[in-house]
């Protein structure tokens, strides 16, 4: 066994929390929560003039949504893997939205892509088929 196997033993990456940076509070919670139907866990200010920063999850997604410069960089794209694409096309869809369903790099993967007010994307996307499927040309992995 090589030191950094020792050294990383027990450890687990659990999960990741994208932040998207914005620059209005109403804005937000109408994309966020009106159109892509998340609900707001939990908001925070250091005093209530000062800038957002709030927590919104779906179906078990969190995103951190802040005001805060240096947070995050606006036009930052963030991909969410999905069951049912159509399905949520048609709730967006219900709510207002244009967005199509196009093709992803991958030719297994369908992906619907929407802007949020401060130039953030995300990417919703589907992948049919089995983890064992051959990859797609122009991608490579490592030796093993």
């Amino acid at each position: 066994m090589t030191q950094a196997a020792d050294v990383s033993a027990g450890v687990a990456l659990i999960d990741a929390v994208p932040i998207l940076r914005s620059f209005d509070e109403a804005k937000a919670k109408a994309f966020y929560v009106g159109l892509l139907g998340f609900k707001i866990d939990w908001e925070h200010r250091f005093r209530p003039d000062y800038p957002l920063y709030m927590q919104v999850s779906r179906d078990g997604l969190r995103l951190h949504v802040s005001e805060h410069h240096g947070d995050a960089t606006p036009g930052s794209t963030t991909d969410v893997y999905v069951r049912n694409l159509d399905a949520l096309k048609a709730e967006l869809a219900a709510r207002g939205s244009h967005a199509r369903i196009e093709r992803g790099p991958n030719p297994n993967m369908r992906v619907l892509s929407l802007w949020d007010p401060f130039g953030n994307r995300l990417r919703f996307a589907e992948v049919a088929g089995s983890a064992s499927a051959p990859m797609p040309k122009g991608y490579s992995a490592p030796n093993a």
